[in-house]
């Protein structure tokens, strides 16, 4: 598939077909390509924890969803993708490289970093894998784990305290899903959103 294909046709997917599983090759490419993502000073204080076995999935389900939320709409779907993949971001693996000699930022402060790029470089490698999935003819998405449930997805799998979830995402073959509302706003026009040479305000 051509490259500008794979852009173009990305989209959250949030239903898939329980019943096709992603070939392990196929795994292994989508985490190939994610640790191709860039990453300050080469850090790559990254981690993946992937969940492919239907127990490890469930778990993940029943730590991270927030009590109340029924297992029904755009949930209910998601839960039958088989597989999912935790970028985790590490920012002690940034600080200890800026220590080091070349870089020089012996004093370890965060304060220095005008972002948190430990957190945009694992968001890079989750897109690799979004990307990678499209090429693949998959589907997947991208989503937020509640804050409140932050810690029994730790507990539950017992992440160490230096690793941090930026989100999960779900990988499968699609299956027919309905149209996302947010989808209803379409793509801003570059000219809204690109300013050339000094940023100008649209009136």
């Amino acid at each position: 598939m051509e490259f500008r294909d794979v852009v173009r046709r990305r989209r959250m997917v949030r239903n898939y077909d329980p019943d096709r599983p992603v070939p392990v090759e196929v795994v292994e490419r989508l985490l190939g390509h994610a640790v191709r993502a860039p990453s300050a000073g080469f850090s790559q204080g990254w981690g993946f924890l992937v969940l492919d076995a239907g127990a490890d999935r469930e778990l993940f389900w029943r730590a991270t969803t927030p009590e109340g939320q029924g297992m029904t709409g755009w949930l209910a779907g998601m839960r039958r993708a088989p597989l999912i993949v935790v970028p985790h971001s590490n920012r002690s693996a940034y600080l200890d490289r800026y220590a080091e000699p070349d870089k020089g930022w012996t004093d370890r402060d965060p304060a220095r970093w005008p972002a948190p790029y430990w957190d945009i470089d694992a968001g890079f490698a989750a897109l690799l894998m979004l990307l990678t999935a499209v090429d693949e003819g998959l589907g997947a998405c991208f989503f937020g784990i509640p804050p409140q449930r932050v810690q029994p997805f730790r507990d539950a799998f017992g992440v160490p305290a230096e690793f941090a979830p930026i989100g999960a995402v779900t990988v499968g073959y699609p299956a027919p899903d309905r149209r996302s509302p947010s989808l209803e706003r379409g793509h801003r026009p570059l000219e809204s959103v690109v300013h050339r040479g000094r940023w100008t305000t649209s009136v």
